[in-house]
Order: structure tokens, then sequence, then C-alpha cells
């Protein structure tokens, strides 16, 4: 078989096994949502107070902006699983013992991960189609200039975010949560340097072009406009609509075109990249990684020896009188432990240099970017809630235990609650001393949703992924934007402050009676 046909032959298997899934159809569900939060305005381009007319250039254009900023972000975490699943389930060592090339692999992948992505495209590209009809402020249907974005800003952007989520896989320090964070970083710096830089050719999600172009007709038509433009999520603000504003959408230039064609190149030597960097799943290292992770799966297996003591020789003895079946106590400290292990002591500093911040930073600083930062220095701490015990195959052993799910359930989520509410407390006397009820409020339904999110969602997937993309997408979107509803430290949410917390206070509730119900049908199937 030729090298291309390889290619496609496992790009297809990959995404015919993908579409089979669970996730799979999730991510098309996100994709349906963010069609109707765009059509129903809740995601908007605008130019001070004002917009255009909501046309087929319009639509697509901001469409097309929706996936560069949301999906190109999201899906990282939706497609960043390919090559570790052929690693679990042994698949990788039976490629590994055939012909395949390390190029034609990393090209399948690389091709199955874009297509995934580009089914979500396509979801939204008709879901702007029926904008234009839904809306109906413009009933002329422009087909190039509704799907063009589609063509040229998108599928360019989703294809960078399909094959960086395959590299991060081949790189052994970027495979597990700490690529998770860092693709976060590395997304942000994709949509800023082409603005610091004012570099075209630096522009991988097309922001440019977009910006040129209405940025010159906002001139004809915004008045007093004196420049930029706002892409976000509905903060309530009444905006004006001008009727006169009727975008054509992007005159696609030659030079236009090469640049954004130019980002699939770039994207397929990150891929030839990747198969340089990729072990072909070499059996001595990954042997080197498993005696890694069977120490680490003895402490969750033994939760219960907290004295450190040396395992006496293996007997089997009855057990007269179950003694000691409710020590809460010393399961929450296991856990505690369990939480933090393996963190090293820089992690330590960082947490206890925002922790001393929140005690000196004027309150609005303290209580929002500190303790947001803070709550996201934990994602470790909580990702792995209710994920460990499939990932360190102790299922077995943990639910074969008396009581297990209402005692080491909840001390696993106190233990979560425990480490946000510790890293979070400057801010929580700072609101105390001030007499912030409302604020005191929204502080604490923070300190529970997060790690009670983290633990639903590990019992759920039994990965540590779910959690750790939804918390940095809602930390960049919520405390970082200061998007009301969305800054789980409260301090954008102004007079409905009390009011959204009492709703992530209900989500919290939610989260973790999910878990519990979750966890019970894992047990009754054993």
């Amino acid at each position: 078989m030729s090298a291309g046909r390889s290619i496609l032959a496992m790009a297809r298997a990959d995404f015919l096994e993908r579409a089979r899934r669970y996730s799979f159809f999730l991510a098309l569900l996100f994709a349906v949502f963010l069609g109707y939060a765009t059509a129903t305005g809740k995601v908007f381009i605008q130019f001070d107070e004002y917009r255009g007319l909501y046309t087929s250039g319009w639509i697509g254009t901001l469409v097309a902006l929706t996936i560069t900023c949301f999906v190109s972000l999201v899906g990282f975490y939706i497609v960043k699983n390919s090559v570790e699943r052929d690693r679990a389930t042994g698949v990788g060592q039976i490629l590994a013992a055939t012909p395949l090339s390390k190029v034609a692999y990393a090209f399948g992948k690389f091709l199955s991960n874009f297509a995934v992505l580009s089914t979500m495209v396509g979801v939204l590209a008709v879901a702007a189609v029926a904008m234009q009809f839904i809306v109906a402020e413009d009933s002329r249907l422009d087909l190039w200039a509704l799907l063009s974005p589609f063509l040229l800003i998108a599928l360019p952007s989703v294809a960078l975010t399909a094959v960086v989520a395959l590299l991060f896989e081949m790189v052994p320090g970027l495979r597990g949560g700490l690529g998770n964070v860092v693709w976060f970083f590395v997304w942000n710096f994709t949509l800023a340097a082409p603005i610091w830089s004012k570099r075209e050719w630096l522009d991988p999600m097309g922001l440019i072009a977009v910006m040129n172009t209405l940025g010159a007709e906002a001139k004809k038509y915004v008045p007093g406009y004196r420049g930029g433009m706002s892409f976000q999520i509905d903060t309530g603000q009444h905006m004006i609509v001008l009727r006169d504003w009727r975008f054509a959408g992007i005159p696609w230039t030659a030079e236009y075109v090469g640049l954004r064609v130019m980002w699939f190149g770039v994207a397929c030597a990150i891929a030839l990249l990747a198969a340089v960097v990729f072990d072909r799943f070499d059996t001595a290292k990954i042997a080197r990684v498993k005696k890694g992770k069977k120490t680490e799966a003895a402490a969750v297996a033994a939760p219960a020896n907290v004295e450190g003591n040396v395992a006496a020789p293996i007997h089997l003895t009855p057990l007269a009188v179950p003694a000691r079946v409710h020590a809460f106590g010393r399961l929450f400290a296991a856990e505690l432990r369990l939480a933090l292990f393996g963190l090293r002591w820089w992690w330590y500093a960082v947490a206890l240099g925002l922790l001393v911040a929140q005690f000196a930073a004027p309150l609005e600083v303290s209580r929002g970017p500190l303790v947001a930062s803070a709550w996201m220095w934990c994602v470790f701490v909580w990702s792995g809630m209710g994920a460990r015990e499939k990932r360190f195959e102790t299922r077995g052993l943990l639910f074969s235990c008396a009581n297990i799910l209402p005692r080491q359930l909840l001390a696993c989520w106190g233990a979560g609650v425990a480490v946000s509410l510790i890293v979070g407390v400057g801010a929580a006397v700072r609101l105390l001393i001030a007499a912030d009820m409302a604020g005191m409020l929204a502080w604490l339904a923070g300190a529970l949703v997060l790690p009670s999110a983290a633990l639903f969602l590990g019992v759920l997937s039994g990965t540590s992924k779910p959690f750790e993309g939804a918390l940095t997408l809602v930390w960049y979107v919520g405390p970082m934007n200061h998007t009301p509803g969305l800054d789980l430290t409260g301090a954008a949410n102004g007079a409905h402050t009390a009011a959204y917390a009492v709703v992530a206070l209900a989500i919290a509730a939610g989260c973790v009676i999910g878990a519990g119900a979750v966890r019970a049908r894992q047990l009754r199937a054993g």
C-alpha cells in the first residue's frame, strides 16, 4: 500500500472510531450551542456601541471568528487523545510492528484530528446559513461572502489546533496536564502576536484580515469612530444597529488567500516535526513510565496507610470486627495527600505568593485576578479527582471496599474543597473585613463549584482532560475578561453577585449529586 493510501486509511479508520464515541456527540452539541449563542446575539462583533446589519458577509465573518476564538481553543482538548488511546489499548504496539512509518502515522492522526474539528466547522457553517433567515435583517443571501470565512479563516485555524494537539501528544513532557495548560498560553499568544506586531503573516487566526476590512468600513459608518474592534460575549450592553452598514464580506485578494493557505503548509510542517519526536511506542520507555505509575498507584490503592509503615508480608485474616469503618478523618487526610502528591516545592512557593498577595493587594485585585489565578494554579490538584481510579487501574480494588460511595467520594470532594479554601483564604478575609457579604457568598460559591465540577467530570469521563479544558476556558472568558455570570470570583457580577452565587452553589450541589449517581452506576456495573 502506498504512503498516501496508508495515511488516508488510518485517518478514515481513526475518524470513524471517534465518530462512534459519546464525546464526539458532545463536541457537535458544543458547536450547536455556539451557533445558537451567535444567532441569539450572545456573541457579537461591535465597534464602540455599534454594529452593522446582519448580512451574509457579517454573519459569515462573525461565526468564523467564533470558531477561531472558541473551537480552536476547546477543540484542542477534544482531539488530544488519539495517540494516548493507542498507547493505552495496545494498538500502538501492534502498529509499531508493521511497516507503517512514523510520518504516515503522524499525518494520519493529524488528518483525523482535522476531520473531527472540520465537522464542527461544518455544523457552524450550516448554522450560519440558518442564522441569516432566522435573524432576517437582510434577505439577500450571498453564499461566497457567507462561507468564504469558514474556508479561509476557520479551517486554517483548526488545522493548527489539530496538529498542535498531535505534537503535544508526541512530546513526553506535554502529553499530560501540563500540555493542556500550556496550550492555553500558546493559543493566547497566537491571538495576540499579530495584533502586537501588526504583521499579517503572523496571523494564524485571520484576525488582521477581519480587523482591517471591518475597521475601514467602520470609519465610514460609526459616528466618532477612532479605531478598535470588540469581539465578546453578551454583557447586557445595549448595541445600536446601523441599518446603512451592509457589509459585503471580506474582499479576498490573492495575497490574503496565499497567507491563509500558508498556514495549512505550516500545519503539515508541524506534523513532520511530530513524526521526528515520536517514540513509535518504544516499549522500553513505556515500561519506565508504567513503573512510575505503579509507584503512584500504590499510594492510590492504600489510602489508609497514613503513617508510611512498610507493608507486612501478605496474608489473609478474617475481620472479626469492622474496626474504624467510619474513620472519615483518616480517609480525608489520605485523599488530601493524594491530591497533592508529586507537587514540587515551587508549586507551593507560587501558591504561597498568590496567597500573600491577596492580603496585600487592593480588594478588587485580591478578590478578582489574584484569587482567580490562585484557583487556576490548582488545576492539577483538582483534575485528578474521580479519575485516578481509572487512570491507575485501581477501580476493582477501590470499589470492593465497604461503604465506598459515601466515604471515599465525599472525602475526595472534601480534599478538593479544602485546597480551594486554603489558596483563596486571603481574599475571603479581605471580604469579611470589608463586610461584603455578597462578595463573600460569591467567593464561597467559586471555591465549592470548582472541585465539585472536577469531581463530576472526573467520575463521568475517567480522565482529567475535560476539567482542565473547561477550567481554562472559563478562567479566560470569566475572570480574565470580566464576563458577568462566568466570573467565578464574583468580581465582575456587579449588582447580580448574590444571584449568580446562588446559581453557582446550585451547580456545585448538582455536580456532587451527579458524581454520586455516576459512581453508584459504576459500582453496580462492577
